[in-house]
């Protein structure tokens, strides 16, 4: 049964609050699964189970399934398809408001290496991206449908980043996998998907506090982007300029560079260099 014959047998309309499209060109299915590597000993988190084509396929493929749906209408659908599969646990919920750890695994020595596979909303792309990566444990590999516009800066190369391109980079290695049409997916969205697969690193360039103190320098950097670094910062964080500009001389980094040009490994540098001049001068005032 098609996709729309479906929803009008269960009585339902896809919800443009939600952001609702549902994928229905096999092909494209095909490429998801592909690009997550899909291995019969796996656990997966899947968000966004909407009818449950992809949920159904990994269902069929993995050991462990846990596929998230918002949309309450949905998961009692969802959770009637999939009966049949002892291996899948369909939870109704804002994927934002779940502690994943605990959708995951009944107690904290059980971590285990898990994947996520998602197709969600635009709209959320980037808090999703967050959730995943700032836990303290990981997947091994994450698989997202996202608009092709946010997948090509998500993977944007140096000179064209931006605070989304960092933070991916920080914590992981992104690629696009493939292009998807607008006309892979019922209702039709206005613009076209791409499917991006992350790769998160095992070590972080920084931990603990250092990340959060790294992220407002980024953010810092970018809030005026099209100055150069050391007006940007300097306003930004509220520092004088000469200061910025020896900062940004001992990290190697020219002055008049602006914030697109800078690859992760440098921005660590800048904060690091920051950090031992904010540190030197709190020694000499004590």
């Amino acid at each position: 049964m098609g996709t729309k014959a479906l929803l009008r047998e269960l009585g339902l309309k896809p919800q443009k609050a939600l952001g609702q499209s549902f994928l229905v060109d096999s092909r494209v299915l095909q490429r998801i699964l592909a690009a997550a590597r899909i291995d019969s000993d796996d656990t997966v988190l899947e968000i966004g189970a909407g009818l449950g084509t992809l949920t159904q396929a990994l269902a069929e493929r993995v050991r462990r399934l846990v596929a998230v749906e918002v949309d309450e209408r949905l998961v009692v659908f969802l959770r009637e398809q999939l009966a049949a599969f002892p291996n899948t646990e369909i939870v109704q919920g804002d994927i934002l408001a779940l502690n994943i750890a605990q959708l995951l695994w009944e107690e904290p020595s059980q971590n285990a290496p898990f994947k996520v596979v998602a197709n969600i909303p635009y709209y959320i792309t980037s808090a999703v991206l967050r959730h995943l990566l700032e836990m303290s444990i990981r997947p091994q590999l994450i698989v997202l449908m996202v608009q092709r516009e946010v997948a090509q800066r998500i993977a944007a190369k140096q000179g064209q980043m931006s605070i989304l391109a960092v933070s991916v980079r920080f914590y992981g290695r992104p690629s696009v996998v493939a292009r998807v049409s607008a006309q892979a997916f019922y209702p039709v969205p206005k613009v076209d998907s791409a499917i991006v697969r992350i790769v998160p690193h095992e070590q972080l360039p920084l931990d603990g506090d250092d990340v959060a103190a790294f992220f407002r320098i980024v953010r810092a950097g970018f809030a005026q982007r099209r100055k150069q670094l050391r007006n940007s910062l300097a306003h930004g964080l509220a520092l004088p300029a000469d200061g910025l500009a020896e900062a940004l001389a001992a990290a190697g980094i020219q002055e008049q560079r602006r914030a697109q040009t800078l690859s992760v490994s440098e921005w660590v540098r800048l904060y690091r260099t920051l950090s031992a001049a904010t540190d030197s001068e709190m020694s000499s005032a004590q």
